[in-house]
């Protein structure tokens, strides 16, 4: 019962070894909550909630840190073209966007979940102390900008396996008063355009932190100087996950221990981005699928790949996810009333236990969940009722761990959507057809209803009830 995870910084597979045993302490950047969230979002949270979940499943206390950053320049600038809506507002409504959609596809709740502009002080300090250290220092513009030193620490490139002269100009504030267009703001200077209420008082004059500084200061405060798992998405590698690891490094902090990343998603083969107005947005996702199937689809390939999203791939995921939910219930069914009808404890296979080990395989751990689901069935139409409860157990189990068990509580309120139900009711009415043609001796015409309905990926199965009834019960093929 090993764990091994991709370490970006190694860029290898590792073992994980716990700074405590027993526990281990995650922190993994969240939002810049300056606009919706869209699904590239909900992909990078569901990457690091599956990694929490397994971690809690092989035995360990996970703290789960996961950061909102509600000060920003973009912030700024979309609250300014908002029809005066005040910047904290406009944060404050995103954030509860995220959250919506983070609970919808059933993301776990962050231990803790600090805002940027609750921890300034924090940042402040950080900033002093590399003020101190000599890796920082005050522009002399006046502008009271203060910027990380990059030449004085060398270790700058490490996690990105680049060398100072390699790397391009930072964007993240204007060239002027630094000494190196190369350097970082570590506090930017309140501007006279800005709103008031987007300034704190410092030493260096009133301004606000730049954006790095922000995730180191909140790591350290919720999780200490040393913590195990450093989390984001790709894109996020460099410049921002390259300037925590400076600047924590140059204040004398060991810092997370491995660092992972998640994939990116393309729209159509395309790279998903606002200037080429490709993105898919939270909310429309949720609407074309249920999202008990957008968190199946998302989870379903490698968290470190790139996903190539398409309309089509939610139907696919749909009927994947039904499969799943088809024997669940039509082992229940078969099931009740017999001495197998109560669930017993949950059976995690060991191979899908030791694909989720080996750096959170879960398309290796579908496999294993798809193939228990073809041999549940498989033993239900033999009679085999002892092995169709141990195979639903396993099931189960498997899709406890990654979140999408179709008889959870919380996806029942999903489970009735209208789609399904006008889905059933077309089925139904075909069902009932085939029925009253079984009743009139029409064999042909019921085997033609069947074999459309199965030819629509639609499978039946012809059941009795304890009283002698008949019923007919549909599921996706």
């Amino acid at each position: 019962m090993t764990v091994r995870l991709y370490d970006s910084r190694t860029q290898s597979l590792r073992e994980l070894e716990t700074l405590e045993p027993g526990k281990v302490g995650m922190y993994v950047c969240g939002p810049t909550v300056q606009s919706s969230p869209h699904i590239g979002h909900l992909r990078s949270a569901l990457a690091y909630d599956l990694w929490r979940r397994w971690l809690s499943v092989r035995g360990y206390a996970v703290t789960f840190v996961r950061n909102v950053t509600d000060i920003d320049d973009k912030i700024l600038a979309n609250a300014e073209g908002s029809s005066g809506e005040p910047w904290w507002a406009l944060a404050y409504r995103v954030e509860l966007e995220f959250t919506s959609a983070y609970s919808a596809i059933g993301i776990l709740p962050p231990s803790y979940e600090p805002r940027a502009t609750a921890n300034v002080p924090q940042m402040q300090e950080l900033i002093a102390s590399l003020l101190e250290r000599g890796h920082a220092y005050v522009a002399d513009d006046g502008s009271g900008d203060v910027y990380f030193d990059v030449k004085t620490w060398p270790g700058y490139g490490e996690l990105t396996h680049q060398k100072l002269d390699d790397m391009s100009d930072s964007p993240d504030a204007a060239t002027r008063g630094k000494r190196d267009a190369r350097d970082f703001a570590l506090w930017k200077g309140a501007k006279p355009a800005e709103p008031e209420s987007a300034s704190w008082a410092s030493p260096w004059g009133a301004g606000r932190p730049g954006w790095h500084i922000e995730c180191s200061a909140m790591s350290k405060r919720y999780l200490g100087a040393a913590f195990d798992i450093h989390g984001g998405g790709l894109d996020l590698r460099f410049p921002h996950h390259e300037n925590e690891l400076a600047q924590s490094s140059a204040n004398g902090d060991a810092f997370a221990s491995y660092w992972v990343h998640n994939g990116l998603i393309n729209v159509e083969g395309q790279k998903m981005s606002k200037s080429l107005g490709n993105s898919v947005y939270a909310a429309e996702l949720l609407a074309l699928a249920r999202p008990v199937v957008v968190r199946y689809y998302l989870a379903s390939a490698h968290y470190r790949s790139t996903i190539d999203y398409s309309r089509g791939a939610l139907i696919e995921a749909e009927a994947a996810f039904s499969r799943i939910e088809g024997f669940l219930d039509r082992a229940n069914r078969a099931l009740e009333g017999t001495r197998f009808a109560r669930v017993g404890a949950p059976i995690i296979p060991e191979d899908f236990g030791a694909a989720l080990d080996e750096d959170l395989g879960v398309p290796q751990a579908l496999a294993v969940l798809h193939d228990g689901v073809r041999a549940g069935n498989t033993a239900l139409d033999d009679g085999q009722l002892e092995d169709a409860a141990r195979r639903r157990e396993e099931v189960l189990a498997m899709t406890e761990v990654l979140g999408v068990n179709p008889h959870s509580p919380e996806w029942a309120v999903h489970q009735d959507g209208a789609a399904r139900a006008a889905l059933d009711a077309l089925v139904q009415r075909l069902i009932d057809d085939r029925a009253r043609a079984r009743e009139g001796k029409d064999f042909a015409a019921a085997d033609r209803i069947r074999d459309e309905l199965a030819a629509a990926g639609i499978a039946l199965e012809d059941v009795s009830s304890v009283d002698g009834a008949a019923a007919t019960h549909w599921s996706i093929a």
